[in-house]
């Protein structure tokens, strides 16, 4: 990346920073203003302290005669104390709320993507984007942008004063005042592309190693474990040390800061310690302008430390910014009227997809028609695009030519509120959350009595494992279901669905983790969940969709065969060949 570009990129990551403080301003505001009322206080106690040690040291005072200097530097002292927790609050609360609406857009950004992108991406990035990347903000609004404009303001207020008390020392002031920043930027330039690469090496680390995590079975079933072991120690031992480069940098850089610094004020008490001796000066100006020089270059000895901020916080832009501007099919997908009432009429008229990195579509032609108390099955080879029929039924992608209508209503133009009211999906792998076994069944019904939930289990087949569990409904679940098999899990799935109003009922794979037995008995309940719903089920277990009214086989770009089972037995099709193969699976050699 040339430099040009990347002072652009930079520029552009800054501006996307503070943009995350529209509706915020006054409360940064609010933490500037509190921290510019130091700046007569620092300047009240290093007069009166310079008073003080004058009289003492010079008029030669008594403590005692010094009552009034004493208790107002007291009272200054609980001033700049209060000031500064005021200060404090404000740039927490400044931080706190740009990072919660960054968090929320983010969530927000997430879910509209919907599961189709979640399928694809790497839970781990985004994990670490919610986590680290948005934490890493803390320190740019809290600390480093209250403190730019402290620097650029605080100085200047000393300066009006020192001036008058003492012209030379000003002038000296002025000139190596410049200096800290000019370092600062000097030093930022080096460590600005090392902290950039720094954290995009984080957010594949994050990635690789949630992964990894995710799939440990599956690498110990292979015995690939031990390999992948390795692979993320030298990621961890190349991050360490690139990190330990970066933080040798951040220290060369403050240690250079504090010899500027400590140069200038040392310059500062030589002239004034000659002006003091030739008798140019009196003591109590000179003291006074020492006292304060300190604190004139605080504020930008502050501006330098929090520098690594700013660097910190660019970098973990870079993968938000990235994040946000992923397309959302959802958004395209879904409009912003409320559905006319419950579903009674679902159409999908000529309906094409085709994935943004593909070169032909998916499929085309898709047309159906399901009406209450009718099950439509989707069946054919992996790949042929079932769940992504039932991504743009539920409204998760947008088709790419055609339509799907509801009630005579295209599905673009319902609000995804109302619409997913109105959807039941089961899909292939549910998910569980921590919580109790009714929890997670009322997940889609908070308000279901017992009887109802007990009656909703007792459908699909749940009721009798749960009450054998040692608290029954009540018995605590950990996330993604640990300690329950996973047909438990898909049954207590469909016990949602059932439990839920839905007119629209999506199965992705029902019975995939039943046995022969529980998939026979479960046919019965899904008959009774047809009764009065929309049903489209998809399913490589054939078993499954032998009942259904309709079967639609998917395969090569389009719908190639339907009808009923026997029907499509009959005609020796596509769908017959399909039977056949699962037959002679589940018959085992």
């Amino acid at each position: 990346m040339s430099n040009n570009t990347s002072k652009t990129v930079t520029r552009t990551r800054e501006r996307w920073l503070k943009a995350r403080l529209d509706g915020r301003r006054g409360v940064l505001r609010a933490a500037v203003a509190a921290g510019l009322l130091d700046a007569p206080l620092i300047l009240l106690q290093a007069w009166l302290l310079a008073d003080v040690i004058s009289s003492v040291v010079i008029d030669g005072q008594g403590l005692d005669a010094l009552a009034y200097p004493l208790a107002g530097l007291l009272g200054v002292f609980g001033a700049r104390a209060v000031v500064g927790a005021l200060r404090s609050v404000l740039s927490f609360e400044l931080a706190a709320r740009a990072k919660q609406e960054l968090r929320r857009d983010l969530f927000a950004h997430l879910i509209a993507l919907g599961p189709a992108w979640a399928r694809a991406a790497r839970s781990g990035q985004a994990a670490h984007l919610v986590a680290d990347a948005i934490e890493s903000m803390d320190r740019y609004y809290r600390d480093y942008l209250p403190q730019v404009a402290l620097a650029a303001a605080l100085p200047l207020i000393m300066l009006v004063v020192i001036f008058p008390s003492d012209w030379v020392s000003g002038v000296i002031l002025c000139v190596t005042a410049p200096i800290v920043p000019f370092f600062m930027v000097l030093i930022g330039k080096g460590t600005e592309a090392l902290n950039q690469r720094q954290w995009r090496r984080l957010a594949r680390m994050s990635g690789h190693f949630f992964d990894a995590i995710e799939g440990l079975t599956t690498l110990r079933l292979f015995g690939a474990a031990q390999r992948e072991i390795a692979v993320v120690a030298d990621m961890s031992a190349r991050y360490r040390r690139d990190t330990l480069a970066i933080l040798r940098l951040a220290f060369v850089s403050s240690l250079i800061l504090e010899f500027v610094v400590t140069l200038s004020i040392a310059m500062v008490a030589v002239y004034i310690g000659f002006r003091l001796y030739y008798g140019e000066m009196s003591f109590l100006p000179g003291l006074f302008v020492l006292l304060v020089a300190p604190e004139f270059y605080r504020p930008l000895r502050d501006m330098g430390s929090q520098y690594h901020a700013r660097m910190e916080a660019l970098g973990a832009a870079e993968g938000l910014v990235a994040m946000l501007d992923e397309t959302t099919p959802a958004a395209t997908a879904i409009g912003s009227a409320a559905p006319s009432g419950p579903a009674a009429h679902l159409r999908f008229d000529r309906v094409g997809f085709q994935h943004a990195d593909a070169r032909t579509p998916l499929f085309e032609d898709v047309s159906f028609e399901l009406t209450p108390g009718r099950t439509l099955a989707v069946v054919g080879p992996s790949g042929a695009g079932k769940t992504t029929l039932a991504y743009l039924l539920l409204g998760f992608l947008a088709p790419s030519r055609g339509g799907i209508t509801v009630d005579g209503r295209d599905l673009a133009m319902i609000a995804d509120a109302g619409w997913f009211d109105q959807i039941a999906w089961v899909p292939q792998t549910p998910t569980l959350f921590d919580g109790t076994i009714a929890d997670n069944i009322r997940l889609g019904c908070p308000t279901a009595d017992a009887s109802a939930l007990h009656e909703a289990a007792r459908r699909a087949r749940a009721d009798g494992f749960i009450k054998a569990l040692p608290h029954g409904y009540d018995t605590p679940v950990a996330d993604r279901g640990e300690g329950l098999s996973g047909g438990q899990i898909q049954r207590i799935a469909l016990a949602r669905a059932f439990l839920s109003d839905a007119r629209l009922v999506v199965l992705d794979e029902p019975t995939a983790s039943l046995d022969p037995d529980s998939e026979t008995r479960l046919g019965d309940a899904l008959a009774d969940l047809a009764r009065d719903r929309m049903v489209l089920v998809i399913a490589h277990r054939l078993d499954t969709v032998r009942r259904a009214d309709e079967i639609l086989v998917l395969a090569e770009g389009g719908i190639v065969e339907r009808g009923t089972h026997k029907a499509l037995m009959r005609a020796d099709g596509r769908y017959a060949r399909l039977w056949s193969l699962y037959r002679a699976d589940e018959a085992g050699p």
